[in-house]
């Protein structure tokens, strides 16, 4: 069974030349039909070559991230030259990791009061209930208000 983008390329092409065939050959109302015929396979066909280009989909050997997700891809050379380079540093960061030797950490420095974390904030179960909506709008109103 052919594709679909098979058969509007087909049904674009054809309409385009029956529409041809009667705006050349036919007088006033087939002469009109014919060129809206005529459009409507260029229609066809620009339609058909936006699907092919928005859904091409090319397959580079590499890392996902080589692929963007913002829909624009890289070439096929540029993307196998990132992953030759990416593959340079990777046997370059191997060579040197035998080489380099462990270095303990520096000592923790005493914190200034004011660089110290706050107290974490308690689990919910824990906490005291809020009050309630009456105590709250009691107290936000002034001596001289009443509901």
């Amino acid at each position: 069974m052919p594709s679909p983008r098979t058969v509007a390329v087909t049904v674009g092409t054809a309409c385009i030349v029956v529409g041809l065939i009667l705006f050349l050959t036919m007088w006033s109302p087939l002469l009109l039909a014919g060129f809206f015929l005529c459009v409507f396979g260029a229609v066809i066909l620009v339609y058909v070559f936006c699907q092919v280009i928005k859904s091409d989909q090319l397959t580079v050997p590499g890392h996902f991230l080589l692929h963007p997700r913002t829909g624009t891809r890289y070439t096929p050379h540029q993307a196998m030259a990132i992953q030759r380079r990416l593959d340079r540093i990777r046997r370059a960061a191997e060579e040197e990791q035998p080489q380099v030797s462990t270095v303990c950490p520096p000592p923790a420095l005493p914190q200034h009061p004011s660089q110290q974390s706050l107290p974490r904030t308690p689990p919910p179960w824990e906490m005291e209930p809020p009050p309630s909506y009456e105590t709250v709008m009691k107290g936000s109103q002034g001596p001289g208000q009443s509901l």
